[in-house]
């Protein structure tokens, strides 16, 4: 008996599986954190023009998750969620920083010794 199904079965799942990781993709903590909740950016962004581009014409908008709505009870509906619970409780912890993934990595200034110039320039009488 000869080959049963054919070779190509899997129908470009793997593209469709790349192409659903980047579609909802939304702004990092970090972002939110810096830009979002600031109490200025967040009165302008809860407070939009009308955006016909937008879901809801932009006036049901989420600041945490930095998602748009439909309508007043989608939103508030998503305020009940567990999701955005989740999200307010990991924007409760600070931002990982620039310079703690460096002194993660060794590359702070606490471990390390001075360099020669500066030490010279150090010993040198002004």
């Amino acid at each position: 008996m000869g080959r049963l199904r054919r070779s190509r079965t899997h129908h470009a799942k793997r593209d469709v599986h790349r192409a659903s990781r980047t579609r909802v993709r939304t702004r990092d903590l970090d972002q939110i954190q810096s830009i979002d909740l600031d109490p200025k950016n967040r009165a302008a962004l809860e407070a939009q023009q009308l955006d016909f581009d937008k879901p809801g014409l932009a006036q049901h908008y989420c600041v945490e998750c930095a998602k748009y709505f439909e309508a007043d009870a989608a939103l508030r509906a998503h305020w009940r969620s567990k999701v955005h619970k989740r999200r307010c409780k990991a924007l409760k912890e600070p931002a990982y920083t620039i310079e703690e993934s460096e002194r993660a990595a060794g590359l702070g200034r606490e471990g390390k010794r001075p360099s020669t110039t500066t030490a010279i320039q150090e010993d040198i009488p002004s």
